[in-house]
């Protein structure tokens, strides 16, 4: 087990292989920009930059690969990276499944979505040991989180799905929630970082 442990360690924190993992991202990302546009065009200007959830949280994602790999540390995008990715990963994996519970039914899209937002959470778990983040880019980082909770649900700019929107207040709270928690993962890495540092 712990050979295995190593090996996978050996893969990931591959150079190539993280670029591999920037180029995906980054496809990944336009793709996700991509899939909002319809949502997009019918919303507020002011509105714009917090609708397209997903792709925004794997941007920041694909922002800290790329300094990793010019050996560098964007402490504030790392923050925004890791509470946003495994959020709106999670998030997703919940929205898609609870779509599928609710008409019995979900397409390839649908399965295809489950699995890339899994993805996105997991990979923003097993970079772990890059993060460099301290409290402020935390607080930042959740300013910003629960600020983009507040546009989605107060000013109902949440992402469509369409046989959800009677539970868009039961939704709402368990977003809140999950942001929650993502924050305090945050800053449990951090304090975790900071004892076995001192």
């Amino acid at each position: 087990m712990k050979e295995l442990l190593m090996y996978i360690k050996l893969v990931l924190f591959n150079k190539t292989f993280m670029w591999l993992l920037f180029i995906v991202n980054l496809l990944g990302t336009i793709y996700g920009y991509i899939w909002y546009e319809s949502q997009l065009s019918q919303t507020e200007a002011k509105f714009l930059l917090f609708v397209p959830d997903s792709p925004t949280a794997s941007l920041f994602f694909t922002i800290a690969l790329f300094a990793w790999l010019l050996k560098k540390n964007w402490k504030l995008i790392e923050a925004l990276a890791l509470i946003t990715l495994v959020k709106y990963g999670l998030w997703a994996v919940v929205m898609n499944i609870w779509t599928y519970v609710e008409n019995d039914y979900l397409g390839w899209m649908g399965w295809m979505l489950v699995a890339s937002h899994f993805a996105m959470a997991v990979q923003a778990i097993l970079y772990i040991p890059f993060y460099r983040f301290r409290w402020i880019h935390i607080i930042i980082a959740a300013i910003w989180t629960l600020h983009n909770d507040v546009i989605d649900y107060v000013f109902d700019q949440m992402p469509i799905y369409s046989s959800l929107d009677k539970y868009a207040d039961q939704i709402g709270y368990f977003t809140f929630w999950l942001s929650i928690a993502c924050i305090l993962l945050a800053s449990f890495i951090y304090q975790k970082r900071s004892k076995s540092i001192s």
